[in-house]
C-alpha cells in the first residue's frame, strides 16, 4: 500500500521523455499539436467566416454555432459507451475526422446558405465535444496514478500552445480577406486529417474489464452529482479571459482593446508553461482538495476584478491584467485536478461513460457561459463578479463537503508501460487496433 503522498514523490521526478510516453507517445503528441494548431486557425474566426465569406447575418451565424456546440453534446452518451467497449485511439481519431467533414461542409457552403453552415458547425461541435473524453480515456489507458495527472496536464499545455500558435497565424493571415479565410479553413481540414491519421496509428485499445461476478446487468456509471454540478460553474473560468474580461475592459472600463490581447496572451503563456509543474507540485494533496482550492482562488480573483473595476482611469485596466494572473492560476489548478479526479473515481468498466458525463457538464457550462456573462455584465461589475464569485465559492464548498472523495490509500495502479517510441497496450489491455 502507498499513500497519495508516496505516489506523488514518484511523479515529481517525471522526466520529459517519460511524460511524452505517459501522454500517448511521440506520434500521439504530434497528433495533438497538429489538431490544436488546426483548431487555433479556425476557432476564433468561424463567426467571421460565416459573416464575411458566406454573407450571413451575425445573429444567424452565432445561432448556428451555438446550435452546433449544444447538439454536439447529444453524442456524448454514445461516445462513452464506445469507450467502455475498449476503443481508445479510434475514438480520438474519429473526433478529428468528424471535424474534417465539418470543414468540408464549410468550404462547400454557398453564400447565404444557413443550413450548410449550421451542418458544418454541428460536425465541428461533435468533434470538439467528443475529443476531451476520448483523449482522457486514452491517457488513462497508458498512464496511471499521479503520472496520469501529469500526462493530462501535459496534453492540455500542448493543446493550448497549438491553439495559441494557430490563432496567431490566423491573425497574421487576416489581411488577405475572404480568400485568406477560405485558405485557413482548407488548412484546418488538412490538419485535422493528418492528426486523425497520426492518432489512429498509435493503436491503443483497452480490454474491457470482466463483468462483475453474479451478473447483475450493465454497471452504471458513477453519478458524481456534486462534482458535475460544480463543474458547470467551474468551467466559466475558461471563458473569463475570452469573453468576460474583453467585455468589461472595452465596454465598462473603456480601455484600449490592447489590454484584452495582453490578458489573453498572458493566460495562454501561463497555462503552457505552468500547467505541468503546478499539477506535479500539487500532487502531494488529494485531487478533491486541489479542485476545491481552485474554486476558492477563482472566487477571490473574481472579487479582485470587482475591486479593480472601481479604480480610476489609467489604473483599472492594469489592475485587471494583474488579477487575471490569479484567475489563470485558479484555472490551472482546476484543469489539473478535475478530469484526473473523474478518472480516479470511475471504475474501469464505466470510465468512458463517466468521462462523457463530465464532458456534458463542461460542454453545457461553456455553452451557456457567454450568455450568462453578458447578461450579468449588463447590470454592472457588481452583478457580474459578485455572482460569479458566490457561485464558484458555493461550488468549491460542494466539492469539499459533499463531492465524491477519492481513496487516499490503496493499491497503486500499475505503472505506465515502458516502451520505446509509441505506446503499446498496458497490462490488461487487449490487442492493438482500436
Amino acid at each position: 500500500m502507498r499513500t497519495v503522498d508516496a505516489m506523488a514523490t514518484t511523479t515529481t521526478k517525471l522526466r520529459p521523455g517519460a511524460l511524452v510516453r505517459a501522454s500517448g507517445g511521440p506520434r500521439y503528441a504530434v497528433a495533438l499539436a497538429v489538431d490544436a494548431l488546426g483548431t487555433g486557425l479556425l476557432r476564433p474566426f468561424l463567426l467571421l467566416y460565416g459573416v464575411s465569406v458566406l454573407g450571413l447575418s451575425a445573429p444567424a451565424t452565432g445561432t448556428a454555432m451555438t446550435v452546433g456546440a449544444v447538439a454536439g453534446l447529444a453524442g456524448m452518451p454514445a461516445v462513452g459507451r464506445w469507450l467502455d467497449r475498449g476503443a481508445r485511439s479510434t475514438v480520438v481519431a474519429a473526433s478529428m475526422l468528424v471535424r474534417v467533414v465539418g470543414v468540408a461542409l464549410l468550404l462547400a457552403a454557398p453564400a447565404g446558405n444557413v443550413p450548410l453552415f449550421t451542418a458544418a458547425a454541428l460536425f465541428l461541435g461533435i468533434g470538439n465535444q467528443a475529443w476531451p473524453a476520448a483523449h482522457a480515456a486514452l491517457v488513462a489507458t497508458v498512464a496511471h496514478g499521479r503520472e496520469r495527472d501529469a500526462a493530462l496536464a501535459g496534453g492540455r499545455a500542448l493543446r493550448n500552445a497549438g491553439l495559441g500558435a494557430g490563432a496567431l497565424l490566423a491573425t497574421a493571415c487576416m489581411a488577405g480577406g475572404t480568400a485568406a479565410l477560405q485558405a485557413l479553413a482548407a488548412v484546418t481540414g488538412i490538419a485535422y486529417l493528418a492528426s486523425a491519421a497520426l492518432a489512429r496509428s498509435v493503436r491503443v485499445r483497452a480490454r474491457p474489464p470482466a463483468a462483475p461476478a453474479g451478473g447483475g446487468g450493465e454497471e452504471p456509471a458513477p453519478r458524481m452529482r456534486a462534482l458535475l454540478a460544480a463543474n458547470v460553474i467551474y468551467v466559466f473560468c475558461l471563458n473569463v479571459p475570452e469573453v468576460a474580461l474583453p467585455l468589461v475592459l472595452v465596454t465598462q472600463l473603456h480601455a484600449s482593446p490592447v489590454w484584452s490581447g495582453v490578458v489573453f496572451v498572458a493566460n495562454t503563456v501561463l497555462v503552457v508553461t505552468l500547467q505541468v509543474p503546478v499539477t506535479v507540485l500539487m500532487s502531494r494533496f488529494s485531487r478533491g482538495f486541489v479542485l476545491a482550492g481552485s474554486g476558492v482562488l477563482l472566487a477571490a480573483s473574481y472579487l479582485g476584478f470587482l475591486a479593480a473595476a472601481q479604480l480610476g482611469p489609467g489604473w483599472a485596466a492594469p489592475a485587471v491584467a494583474v488579477v487575471s494572473v490569479v484567475c489563470t492560476l485558479g484555472e490551472i489548478l482546476y484543469a489539473g485536478s478535475a478530469t484526473a479526479l473523474v478518472t480516479v473515481l470511475a471504475p474501469a468498466r464505466v470510465l468512458g461513460r463517466a468521462l462523457a458525463r463530465f464532458q456534458l457538464s463542461s460542454g453545457f457550462g461553456l455553452a451557456v457561459s457567454p450568455a450568462v456573462i453578458t447578461a450579468l455584465a449588463s447590470h454592472g461589475p457588481a452583478a457580474l463578479w459578485g455572482s460569479l464569485s458566490a457561485a464558484t465559492l458555493f461550488s468549491a464548498g460542494a466539492v469539499a463537503t459533499r463531492g465524491d472523495r477519492e481513496p487516499v490509500t490503496g493499491r497503486p495502479a500499475s505503472p505506465a508501460p515502458r516502451h520505446s517510441g509509441e505506446p503499446s497496450p498496458v497490462p490488461g489491455d487487449g490487442p492493438t487496433g482500436g
